[in-house]
């Protein structure tokens, strides 16, 4: 049965409440119907709306029509046909297209609360990612914090004694000034936004277990330094998006001083601590509840009027690091946070600066997202713009370690549905961070040795080496011309590798980069700077015999990119008409080799 949801439904992706979602639903020849229905529901409540015939495709016959959600939330819709007194029930099958028989699971319609609108800066560029204690250092490091500074910049990470606790205390002493002298190297690549880890005060590598907000960290540069970058990167056409981490501080911190490392009374003091009420103590001083079981990392009640004040008040944390230079901000397990703080946070995030990106750290679908038992409203119109779109990185490993190419599809197709297009096209799309293993050494497909000292020490060989490297100028192609923009965790391009925490995060090679891999993401960076109104458009798949094809169309039609993945261990060819997305160059038979893609363009006047 035909009907795909990426094209047969208007508007694409989310609708608005109060406004009519258009619907066409085909039945292939041979198929007779006296009435196509589409039903659309929400628990008890349930609306019908007959779909008249439009027009014949060929033999198949097109029946069209709409229906209006009345309030804003997830509703779910079917079709149904009758003919001759039988009625015949149509559900979700692969790629969302619809299949007929009994007890079929529905088709998710996103109805937000307004037409709202994300930032356009952040739209068709290159996001780069950066662990700020490792990307680059540049003058002369003070170090005055507990651990120990690496001399040797291409020293491994630090890793815990087996069987010991893993301090992140140790520091390769990274900078803003370090990242300054880099910018000639991001905009190389094509970046327009530099997404940071933590800047704040920490006794950290990591810096999420932040010790001071309203400061930035000594060893990166202080808040001279963090303005420094914010102007540089500016003149440079970049953006600055910083990591807000507000679900739980340090306990080594201002606020909650466990180790009375600052001045004054912090809540592990006593309850005469003005932060005492920002936490809960299950019996003090040492019990209290913290983030997923790790006591250096004290969870936050957000409803407390101090932190809320801090946080989102006149003069507090949003204000100040926007007037710094800050042009949005990446939440740190915003599932974590209660709506209502997420609520006043965005919108104080957004009334600090108009067009602040502010991105969500979601691991799955953000739209039906449900946390503690509550869904989260997250595009609505009144909180994210856009999340980290784990679900397209599982998507594209899925394709290419395993060759899945239904699940690719079904996996992508489910997310373009489910999201308002305009949080679409500022999501972003990755393929490493610095929560999961090197997108090199995962694309390897190795197993990783048993003891961490070994793993710290693991570098793929030669063979294994090219092989991943093949795999991954296949998987960042997709990651640069699916939906949204693409994030790049800083040494991607340059071949690093690693496993889990900490060993993800060694320091950027410098002198030492593949040459070869860096030469790819540049064109990769041009193919979007060229293709910029392709890549704001819609999605659409592509049916192939052997291959993975999808589309991206630009809003007036005239701009097409087409991505081709070959799955198979031989070599593919397609007659085309168009152009090279990287050389400009006319393609009439376009090669794909093995567990390789490529992508033409074309131009439709």
């Amino acid at each position: 049965m035909y009907y795909d949801p990426l094209r047969d439904k208007t508007p694409y992706g989310a609708s608005v409440a109060g406004k009519r979602t258009e619907f066409c639903f085909t039945l292939p020849a041979g198929e007779r119907a006296d009435k196509v229905t589409v039903i659309l529901r929400r628990g008890a409540e349930e609306f019908r709306s007959e779909l008249k015939f439009s027009h014949f495709s060929g033999d198949d016959s097109v029946y069209s029509g709409g229906v209006t959600a009345p309030s804003a939330g997830l509703w779910y819709y079917r079709f149904e046909s009758m003919a001759d007194g039988r009625t015949t029930y149509y559900g979700r099958g692969s790629g969302g297209c619809a299949v007929a028989g009994e007890w079929l699971p529905e088709w998710q319609l996103t109805v937000t609360k307004c037409d709202y609108k994300t930032p356009d800066w952040a739209k068709s560029g290159v996001v780069y990612q950066i662990f700020a204690d490792r990307f680059a250092r540049e003058g002369e490091v003070r170090f005055t914090k507990r651990g120990r500074l690496h001399a040797d910049w291409y020293d491994l990470p630090d890793i815990a004694d087996e069987g010991g606790e893993y301090r992140a205390d140790d520091f390769f002493g990274g900078n803003a000034d370090g990242v300054i002298s880099k910018l000639d190297h991001l905009k190389s690549l094509g970046v327009t936004a530099i997404y940071l880890s933590p800047v704040f005060l920490s006794s950290s590598n990591h810096r999420y277990d932040t010790a001071d907000y309203m400061k930035a960290d000594d060893l990166f540069g202080g808040d001279e330094g963090v303005g420094r970058l914010c102007a540089a990167a500016k003149a440079q056409g970049m953006r600055v998006v910083l990591d807000g981490v507000f679900n739980h501080t340090g306990a080594d911190s201002v606020y909650f001083n466990k180790f009375g490392n600052f001045p004054g009374k912090g809540a592990y003091q006593g309850a005469d601590s003005p932060y005492y009420g920002w936490y809960t103590f299950y019996e003090h001083p040492d019990n209290y509840h913290c983030w997923w079981g790790s006591t250096v990392v004290p969870t936050v009640d957000k409803s407390a009027e101090g932190f809320r004040k801090l946080i989102t008040g006149k003069g507090g944390v949003i204000d100040k690091w926007t007037a710094v230079g800050a042009d949005g901000w990446r939440l740190d397990v915003v599932d974590e946070l209660p709506t209502d703080f997420t609520d006043l946070l965005c919108a104080k995030i957004r009334s600090a600066k108009e067009d602040a990106l502010i991105i969500g750290e979601v691991w799955e679908d953000a739209s039906d997202k449900v946390s503690y038992g509550t869904w989260r409203p997250y595009f609505m119109g009144e909180e994210l713009d856009g999340v980290m779109n784990y679900p397209f990185r599982r998507a594209i490993f899925e394709l290419i370690m395993r060759g899945d190419r239904e699940k690719f599809r079904d996996a992508v197709t489910l997310i373009a549905e489910h999201y308002p297009k305009q949080s679409m096209d500022v999501c972003f799309t990755l393929l490493g961070s610095h929560d999961t293993v090197r997108a090199l050494t995962a694309l390897s497909g190795v197993e990783a040795p048993y003891s961490k000292a070994e793993r710290r020490g693991y570098r793929l060989s030669e063979e294994y080496y090219a092989f991943a490297k093949l795999r991954l100028k296949a998987a960042a192609i997709l990651q640069y011309t699916l939906p949204g923009v693409p994030c790049v965790y800083y040494g991607d391009e340059a071949g690093v590798e690693g496993f889990e925490d900490p060993l993800n995060r060694g320091t950027y090679p410098w002198g030492r980069e593949d040459d070869d891999l860096l030469g790819h993401y540049r064109a990769l960076g041009e193919l979007r700077r060229r293709n910029r109104n392709a890549l704001r458009g819609r999605l659409r798949f592509l049916d192939d015999s052997a291959l993975t094809v999808f589309e991206r169309v630009s809003d007036d039609g005239r701009e097409v990119l087409r991505t081709y993945y070959n799955p198979c261990f031989h070599a593919q060819w397609r007659e085309v008409n168009a152009f090279d997305a990287f050389t400009g160059e006319s393609v009439e038979t376009l090669y794909i080799p093995p567990l390789s893609a490529s992508v033409i363009a074309y131009s439709q006047d």
